[in-house]
């Protein structure tokens, strides 16, 4: 089975390098590599360009944000399985894609997640947060619940079927398209019981009470876009598995 990784970047230059070789250095080697870069001028572009001979696929062009950039690779991706690296983000070891890949070969499942390892900016020894997810039960991304995306991989066939990231929500597009894919359309989940990506804390999502803020607002838009009714108190029950993340250890 062939596997588009997508990676979406702007001026990422400091850290890009780790992702890039996060994939480039798996041991599955059916993997399609794609980079989108959004015209970066900080020397992105000659980092990504230094590894032109592996990258599948590089686009470097101004877009109308990160879910447009992440769109433009999907329309790319010719792979049956499709995930998104973002460039503060990387694989937790060599094997992770192709024990994903395992689970897709021998489980009838349309989508998989893992956990999520948050880590110091600087210092990547340094867990901040743990993501620890669980197996997906009718009912639970109404109760606060939700995958995390660097973790998130899905068939190829899903996007064409169901509709790429809405272009308008601007942090949570994400959240969005997992919600659609999950619970409108049925995907058939798989759990994958361990961590798979280690994300730098920074990145739009951590960044400030701000834009978590505007973030949960675009949550609770999510439902709405996809006519599900959702609670009221929803923005509370999503805080309180947040606030745990920081007292999870890794495993």
């Amino acid at each position: 089975m062939k596997v588009s990784i997508i990676t979406v970047c702007y001026n990422s230059k400091e850290h890009i390098k780790d992702a890039i070789e996060s994939v480039l250095n798996q041991s599955y080697k059916d993997i399609e590599y794609i980079i989108i870069d959004g015209a970066s001028t900080d020397g992105t572009v000659e980092v990504i360009n230094s590894y032109n001979d592996k990258i599948s696929k590089f686009v470097s062009e101004k877009d109308n944000g990160i879910y447009d950039a992440m769109n433009k690779g999907l329309a790319l991706a010719t792979g049956e399985i499709v995930g998104i690296i973002n460039s503060d983000d990387f694989y937790i070891d060599n094997t992770i894609i192709e024990s994903i890949v395992n689970e897709f070969k021998k489980s009838n499942i349309d989508v998989l997640f893992a956990d999520l390892i948050f880590v110091d900016r600087e210092n990547i020894e340094k867990q901040v947060r743990y993501w620890k997810s669980k197996e997906y039960v009718e009912g639970s991304f109404f109760k606060g619940w939700h995958p995390s995306h660097p973790t998130f991989f899905v068939k190829n066939e899903f996007y064409k079927r169901f509709g790429l990231f809405r272009t308008e929500l601007k942090l949570a597009s994400d959240f969005e398209l997992m919600l659609r894919f999950i619970v409108k359309h049925g995907a058939k989940t798989f759990y994958f019981n361990k961590a798979s990506v280690k994300m730098r804390m920074g990145g739009a999502s951590t960044k400030g009470f701000d834009n978590f803020i505007k973030q949960n607002m675009e949550v609770y838009k999510s439902f709405k876009l996809n006519n599900l009714k959702v609670s009221i108190f929803y923005p509370v029950l999503r805080i309180v598995p947040k606030i745990l993340q920081f007292l999870k250890r890794s495993n």
